[in-house]
């Protein structure tokens, strides 16, 4: 059955029958608006949009996938701020030919990557739209702490990474020139494996900046720059290519480490660390922030696309 047939409140009821809801959820759909608990009494908040033919295709990824993928996008930004997950709100226009189906799996989707961290799906809002477009706000928790910002790093600190990158990048070139596999690059593009407790942790260990790694390391290494008026080094042999990258690559055509440096869509954590600093379990170091502005490769500049940029 399309949406239209079941009209707007019919679908919301579908939808909401099939969540469930955290500890933080103190009213949750139904009213006018949700009830969060905010123990720490400051909220974080990010918003990401999601828009069929831009940032996904429906014939490469199922509604399960778009809606775990949907969720990592916004719980990623949180925890990038040292904070917890505690809600989402989503926002969600589609074609009225769509089917319920598709739309009751993109929300089993939002909630089970939201319920992976604690959080919970509270709300949102529905129209039709010839463009099926998902727009994800979430809300975490500081749990006293002060928010670890992008404006913190100081020369001498470490550069370290938590999760992988290149992965999802190296996936969407695989299907862009219409193949299935190598399945681990294929699957990462469709649904990235978020590093979630490393940034509460990197926050308790004294992070100076951190920054979800969503448009590519050295783009998003470049806002800390940027943000903190340091310059960034990172150090190329810190990033191994994996066996599949590495034959994805040589059949493709592509450098390998175009993807690792400057592919986007992983989620990985990046965050600067006082040099002190001994890196828990799940954080490597990659590279130091010295004086001067920008980022660089092992002392020069990368050939190439730093990142994505959504109007280019």
């Amino acid at each position: 059955m399309s949406v239209a047939g079941v009209g707007e409140f019919g679908l919301i009821d579908r939808v909401t029958a099939r969540l469930s809801y955290g500890s933080t959820v103190l009213l949750g759909p139904g009213d006018d608006a949700a009830v969060v608990a905010a123990p720490d009494a400051r909220v974080v908040a990010s918003t990401d949009v999601l828009v069929e033919g831009r940032h996904f295709r429906r014939d490469w990824s199922g509604a399960y996938d778009i809606g775990r993928r949907a969720a990592a996008a916004n719980l990623a930004d949180v925890v990038a701020m040292g904070a917890t997950p505690t809600a989402l709100l989503v926002a969600l226009c589609v074609p009225a030919d769509l089917s319920t189906g598709w739309v009751e799996e993109l929300a089993d989707g939002l909630g089970a990557e939201a319920a992976s961290v604690g959080a919970s799906v509270v709300g949102g809002d529905m129209s039709a739209s010839p463009t099926l477009t998902i727009a994800v706000t979430a809300l975490g928790d500081l749990a006293g702490r002060p928010p670890v910002t992008r404006a913190g790093a100081r020369p001498g600190d470490l550069v370290a990474l938590a999760g992988r990158t290149g992965y999802a990048a190296a996936g969407y070139t695989v299907l862009s020139r219409g193949f299935r596999t190598p399945r681990l690059l294929v699957e990462a593009y469709r649904r990235p494996e978020v590093p979630y407790p490393a940034g509460p942790l990197a926050a308790r260990l004294g992070a100076t900046a951190m920054i979800d790694v969503s448009d590519g390391l050295l783009a998003d290494l470049g806002h800390v720059a940027k943000a903190s008026g340091v310059a960034v080094d990172i150090d190329r042999d810190a990033f191994e290519v994996p066996p599949q990258m590495r034959d994805a690559a040589q059949a493709l055509g592509v450098d390998p480490y175009t993807w690792l440096l400057a592919g986007g869509d992983d989620h990985a954590l990046a965050a600067t660390f006082p040099p002190a600093t001994a890196l828990p379990e799940g954080w490597r170091a990659i590279g130091r922030v010295a004086e001067g502005s920008g980022v660089t490769v092992d002392g020069s500049p990368f050939d190439g696309p730093a990142g994505w940029d959504h109007f280019r």
